[in-house]
């Protein structure tokens, strides 16, 4: 790993590294917080998953996370929302596919399946990395905003006992239920729609191993909520007696202020799961 920067925060240490990906086939940079707890002794973590056009740097800058992580002793990880510079001709054509657009899945389709292989990354590569270079525990939370809350959740539910809590805010809840995430499945995965069930909270709920309580932060004035469709999980998860806490928050929009506004219950909602004092 290559050190990018670091910075001295809450008596902590947010760094940045770059690495080679394997299944990525591209050079990759994430961000960790370590809080000063980590200096002496191993602390647990949670993985960040962010949005769309997001890199490492936004929830890092713009939450407001550290101040909580530091003072419950809980590690933060962020990896970036895709590869970038691949050299396929269109990574950089369209706002949510390809360069910024990873979906957080591993992509099937020429010229994606090369280096769009996120879901292996994020469940597995990243994690094997930092555990090998960072002192952590073996237990770990995740959560995620937008695309990233669409991550946190199925990743979260395909994987059972991985984790010991799981969030999201503002998730693209059902991508199959819309006109254009049907667009963004059909690209990296093909046209077979029973592959894409694999990636969708809203019915990988009803097969769930694993019955992890799920916490949900939606802004009712969201100008995306159309696109996001939490009332396909709100509906999935009472089908499926699967434990939901979806909190529709009035005036919160799908930006920052909203995740900010809320963080620290997550983070505490987190700490709690992970065996802190929260």
């Amino acid at each position: 790993m290559e050190l990018v920067s670091q910075s001295r925060s809450f008596g902590g240490w947010l760094k940045r590294y770059r690495h080679q990906s394997t299944c990525l086939d591209s050079s990759m940079i994430f961000a960790i917080y370590l809080p000063p707890q980590a200096e002496k002794g191993p602390v647990p973590v949670l993985y960040w998953l962010s949005g769309l056009t997001c890199t490492d740097e936004n929830f890092m800058q713009k939450a407001g996370a550290q101040r909580i992580a530091a003072e419950l002793g809980l590690a933060i990880v962020c990896p970036d929302t895709s590869p970038r510079n691949t050299g396929i001709a269109t990574e950089d054509d369209e706002i949510d596919i390809g360069t910024g657009a990873g979906f957080y899945l591993n992509a099937t389709e020429a010229p994606w399946n090369k280096h769009y292989q996120m879901y292996d990354y994020v469940v597995d590569e990243l994690p094997q990395l930092i555990n090998a270079n960072f002192t952590l525990s073996d237990k770990c939370s995740i959560s995620g905003h937008s695309m990233g809350g669409h991550g946190a959740i199925t990743v979260a539910l395909k994987n059972p006992g991985k984790y010991c809590s799981v969030s999201a805010f503002a998730p693209i809840s059902n991508p199959t239920g819309t006109e254009r995430g049907e667009y963004r499945f059909s690209t990296y995965l093909g046209k077979d729609k029973s592959t894409w069930a694999q990636y969708d909270a809203s019915l990988l709920v009803a097969n769930a191993k694993e019955k992890l309580p799920l916490l949900v932060d939606q802004g009712d004035k969201d100008e995306m909520i159309e696109g996001l469709r939490p009332e396909a999980l709100r509906e999935a998860c009472a089908a499926a007696d699967y434990p939901l806490t979806l909190r529709m928050q009035a005036g919160y929009d799908h930006g920052y202020f909203f995740v900010a506004t809320f963080i620290e219950e997550h983070l505490r909602y987190h700490a709690s799961a992970l065996g802190l004092k929260a």
